[in-house]
């Protein structure tokens, strides 16, 4: 752990302020808070305070959707992009392993998960399921002390906070976890001046940060601020008092929550603070609630404008008669949330992220017709008012149609709910579970709906009666929905410290890209020999693993392609070891660090060492197999076969030709399912009927006509041969076929878009880029026909490559334009591109790869015609000495 050094020195880093000028401004005493700040002026006073004077790398927002982090549900935190820095993990080539200051502000939300603040919102004044967090980051470079004289004079200096209404708090320790208490932060702060009894220990639960179940983590300490001042509010802090409110949480990165829940040290220590923009912009301003300030008042009037409510009055609790403020708040929190969600390309739906979206839609559908009776359709018009820049119809179309959706039910479950409060007694005081559930299960009412439904009749539900039925319903669809993603093994970041200390090299995946096209139209794999470099099981880097045992390997090389760049990894493929002469089944491949990583389960011994043949298998279905086996199914259906069932001695039904069994014991007698063909004639082995036939005990429809429709929305080969299909049937197939068709229909119209389009500028060609993108995320998330998703993404891929062509081209011709263009004569044919890019990318303080024919780079456009001198300086150079 880094010693505390002396904060006196006169420079940190050579910027950080001196102590004498630190200790001068807080000797100053301010009578009010300043109130000329406007939110863009705040965020953007933030972003430029650390990167012109600490050297900090702007880094735009990224989408609220986490890429590759299953643990989350959204981005929830402004260090969530930057998890692969944290763990080790970050891909040497990117430009995110050279990170070492960034600065940013970051679209969060928070419904659900780990940090939720859903149910929160509308109750008070500062609660948000979306909101931006400001953050400044230290990956392995300045800590505790330097973070902590940046963050105070940001808040003192820059935006002019009197400092006597600043309160600290730091961590207290916490005995059960082993962790003693931040002493050295605590120090810290009364160094620069915060006086003692405004400096207050907290644990665990206020003052140790993490992002998740499992991941970094460490001791945190927040800066709270006393909207009321000329008092001790001390006592105020953490005590959920809308008059004391946190504003800014520093934490420290120093360890990392493993599986088992232990802690572990992490191999580099790291900085990351995130400050709330709406609640630091309420300070600002001069507010005492986030709602009174301009992120939120052009909203609230608009709401009122379409709604027959008076206007806006900000009140809470009791004084908030008929919770018309607290809609007011939810339906200004949750339509910000579903435009930016929307924008991002999550949309409304039935599981995870989705699934929440369309929770937090419903409650605000909820609010605006129940409580602010607005019309139908008043939720969407809000999006044009929310941010200009995401004012798009496909949003309003989406949040109308799930409007109504709900609207119907909402109606239906009112009436439900009338009915029963009609049949309790006067004096009673629970809602009945059943009922409740019902609602939630039949009809899709957010639990935390029904409860603010009933807490408006002065009733409550058996809350944990409710939390039973729901985790009942919970272990029943994870039992039907088991998911391979959940026993993949990941090489954690102390293992990944190990291979790179240990200089093992990274792996070389370039031949995952050497295949050809055949003569029948058939992808050709080339084998790959490789060295197995390094074995992980049981999250510890072992030199061997024994026969049966799940691991992953790490080899020299390898042809796998890994899940990287919005592309899943290859799904199938074998590793030959030999001399054992044994092949192994590739589960998952995951690159982490630089390293490809492939989960196996070895049939036998398997050494460091080893010499293995890696093959890949192309062999899933394709569409026309896939679109026979649905017509082979919907025969089946169309026919509507009897299905039989009955109990047979366990001889008797051993004796059935054709019969398929599990390793597993059967009771005696067994239950003998079987369609089409009585059980009784299955024993003639004379028979020429074809069906199907298995032992079940489970319960099954009586005509296969019964099943309605049936569609495949998903098919993975698991091993050579043998693929898993998943399918949907009756009125989720009816949806999935819908479903494929709209998608269908934003295809061709995107792509008829892309046809019009003669000349589009920069800007167009992005927007349509960004359409590509986000359609792309919906073919490949939403259910629909499988052999339907492979067309579509097949056209997408093919509209990604002309859009991504059109803005090189485009963004080639503005450079031109802008300077002077380089004239290139034949001799620079002869240059190496690789070597010419990295000379300019590296003036531009970047890098570059590529061949000697096609090359690519990065760095800052700051100096871009000094640049463009150094480029041709070089091929003049290059071609008059010779290559």
């Amino acid at each position: 752990m880094r010693r505390l050094t002396h904060w006196y020195r006169a420079v940190i880093n050579n910027n950080l302020t001196s102590l004498s000028s630190v200790r001068g401004y807080l000797s100053r005493s301010y009578s009010q808070v300043q109130t000329d700040f406007s939110s863009n002026r705040v965020r953007r006073t933030f972003t430029d305070f650390f990167h012109e004077l600490y050297q900090h790398i702007i880094v735009p927002s990224s989408p609220v959707r986490p890429r590759g982090d299953p643990s989350l549900l959204f981005v929830n935190a402004g260090m969530n992009q930057f998890k692969p820095i944290f763990l080790g993990a970050a891909d040497p080539r990117s430009e995110m392993a050279t990170y070492r200051r960034v600065v940013n502000s970051q679209k969060c939300v928070r419904a659900g998960g780990k940090h939720n603040d859903l149910e929160d919102v509308g109750r008070d004044v500062y609660h948000h399921t979306f909101f931006e967090m400001l953050g400044n980051w230290s990956f392995g470079d300045y800590f505790k002390e330097e973070a902590c004289i940046m963050a105070w004079r940001l808040l003192t200096e820059e935006y002019r906070i009197p400092p006597e209404r600043l309160y600290v708090s730091y961590f207290a320790g916490d005995a059960t976890s082993g962790l003693p208490a931040d002493e050295e932060t605590r120090h810290i702060w009364l160094s620069l001046g915060v006086p003692s009894d405004h400096l207050l220990p907290f644990g665990m639960k206020d003052n140790f940060w993490e992002m998740g179940e499992i991941g970094p983590c460490g001791p945190c300490t927040e800066i709270h601020y006393d909207h009321i001042g000329g008092r001790n509010a001390a006592s105020l802090v953490n005590a959920d008092s809308p008059d004391v409110v946190e504003i800014w949480n520093l934490v420290f990165m120093q360890y990392n929550r493993e599986a088992d829940h232990s802690l572990r040290s992490l191999p580099q220590f790291s900085v990351d603070t995130g400050m709330g923009l709406e609640r630091l912009v309420t300070v600002l301003q001069g507010q005492r609630s986030n709602y009174d300030t301009d992120l939120f008042t052009p909203l609230l009037s608009a709401i009122q404008q379409r709604s027959n409510c008076p206007e806006y009055r900000g009140r809470t609790g009791e004084a908030d008669v008929g919770k018309v403020d607290m809609a007011y708040r939810v339906v200004a929190d949750h339509v910000r949330t579903l435009s930016v969600c929307i924008a991002d390309g999550v949309y409304p739906g039935m599981s995870g992220a989705e699934l929440v979206l369309r929770r937090i839609l419903r409650r605000a559908v909820r609010f605006s017709t129940e409580v602010l009776q607005a019309p139908e359709g008043a939720l969407a018009s809000l999006v044009p008012t929310v941010a200009h820049i995401l004012v798009s119809w496909a949003i309003m179309d989406i949040i109308n149609e799930n409007e109504a959706q709900f609207l119907s039910s909402l109606k239906q479950g009112r009436r439900v709910i009338d009915r029963t409060l009609q049949r309790l007694e006067n004096n009673a005081t629970l809602f009945p579970v059943p009922v409740a559930w019902s609602l939630h299960r039949n009809l899709g009412f957010p639990l935390d709906l029904i409860g603010l439904m009933l807490e408006e009749q002065g009733l409550s539900v058996d809350q944990r009666a409710l939390d039973v039925l729901a985790i009942e319903n919970e272990n029943l669809r994870c039992q039907v929905q088991t998911s391979v993603g959940d026993t993949l093994v990941h090489l954690d970041l102390h293992s990944l410290a190990q291979l790179q200390s240990g200089e093992v090299p990274h792996t070389d995946d370039s031949p995952k890209y050497h295949y050809s096209l055949a003569q029948d139209g058939k992808y050709v794999f080339q084998p790959c020999h490789a060295t197995v470099q390094a074995l992980y099981c049981g999250q510890t880097l072992v030199s061997e693993v024994a026969g049966g045992q799940r691991c992953g390997v790490v080899l020299d090389r390898t042809c796998f392609y890994a899940e990287q760049g919005g592309q899943s990894h290859d799904q199938v493929g074998m590793v030959f070891v030999f001399p054992q002469d044994v092949l192994y089944p590739v589960e998952a491949v995951q690159l982490a660090g630089g390293y490809v990583v492939h989960q196996v389960t070895a049939a036998e011994v398997l050494r460091k060492g080893d010499q293995v043949q890696l093959y890949l298998d192309e062999g899933s279905l394709s569409i026309p197999q896939l679109q026979e086996i649905e017509r082979s199914i919907h025969n089946i259906i169309t026919e509507n076969n009897a299905v039989y069932m009955e109990e047979v001695p366990l001889a008797r039904a051993k004796d059935i030709p054709g019969l398929r069994t599990v390793d597993e014991v059967y009771p005696d007698p067994v239950r003998v399912v079987s369609v089409a063909v009585p059980v009784a004639d299955l024993y003639d082995s004379q028979t020429d009927r074809w069906t199907s036939v298995e032992l079940c005990c489970g319960t099954h429809l009586l005509t296969t006509g019964e099943i309605g429709d049936l569609v495949i929305i998903s098919e993975r080969q698991m091993v050579k041969g043998i693929s898993r299909i998943v399918a949907v049937t009756g009125d989720d197939a009816r949806e999935a076929r819908e479903a494929g068709q709209v998608l269908t229909q934003e295809v061709e119209s995107l792509s008829a878009r892309l046809a019009t389009v003669a000349s589009p500028s920069l800007a167009d060609a992005n927007r349509l880029a960004k359409e590509v993108g986000i359609l792309t995320d919906a073919v490949d998330c939403t259910a629909i026909p499988q052999w339907k998703r492979r067309e579509l993404q097949t056209r997408l891929k093919g509209l990604q490559r002309t859009t991504n062509t059109s803005i090189r081209k485009l963004e080639t011709k503005e450079v031109s334009q802008a300077h002077n263009p380089i004239v290139l004569s034949n001799g620079f044919s002869a240059l190496s591109a690789s070597d010419w890019a990295l000379t300019v990318s590296a003036r531009l303080g970047g890098n570059a790869g590529g061949s000697a024919t096609v090359a690519k780079g990065t760095g800052s456009v700051a100096n871009l015609t000094e640049a463009l001198r150094c480029a041709e300086e070089y091929a003049q150079d290059k071609t008059q000495n010779g290559c």
